[in-house]
């Protein structure tokens, strides 16, 4: 998992554990788009209103889809914020 990014292995388990056989299926049940589900793929952040609709679909909360990984900072940023 790289380092600032959002771990959604928990999705991909519930969404097998529903039936669900291929990950397309996310897009009309859930009402996301194209792009939201590469983003799911890539293990991007997406907005909240996105993982509310994916929530409200699968009838679970944001903690049984996904997990954050520790953002780390830039050591420049470091510095300068001392």
């Amino acid at each position: 998992m790289t380092p600032g990014y959002v771990d959604y292995d928990k999705l991909w388990k519930l969404v097998k554990s529903k039936g669900i056989k291929n990950k397309t299926e996310l897009i009309p049940m859930a009402n996301i788009s194209t792009n939201v589900l590469a983003k799911l793929n890539k293990g991007e952040f997406i907005s909240m209103d996105s993982m509310q609709k994916i929530c409200i679909a699968l009838n679970c909360d944001v903690g049984d889809i996904c997990v954050m990984n520790d953002v780390q900072k830039d050591p420049e940023q470091e510095i300068a914020e001392k």
